[in-house]
């Protein structure tokens, strides 16, 4: 499993949906935490919800921590 620090650079949503996109390429689970930990509103907003659930769907994924403001899925 890949771990990644969602607060890594400018701590935004990027980080977030290149390294899902790319564990659901690879087939390889990955967890990341403190997602979007210095913004104003830390944690998942509603566009990073729905991409992550599309991602999900896409490979028949496991999600967990799927809810608005969560900071680790």
């Amino acid at each position: 499993m890949i771990e990644i620090d969602g607060s890594y650079l400018e701590g935004g949503g990027q980080i977030l949906r290149t390294a899902t996109a790319l564990a659901t390429i690879f087939k390889n689970p990955c967890r990341i935490f403190n997602i979007r930990k210095g913004r104003k509103e830390p944690g998942l907003k509603t566009q990073h919800l729905l991409a992550l659930k599309a991602l999900c769907n896409l490979c028949n994924g496991k999600l967990e921590g799927d809810k608005i403001g969560s900071l680790e899925i």
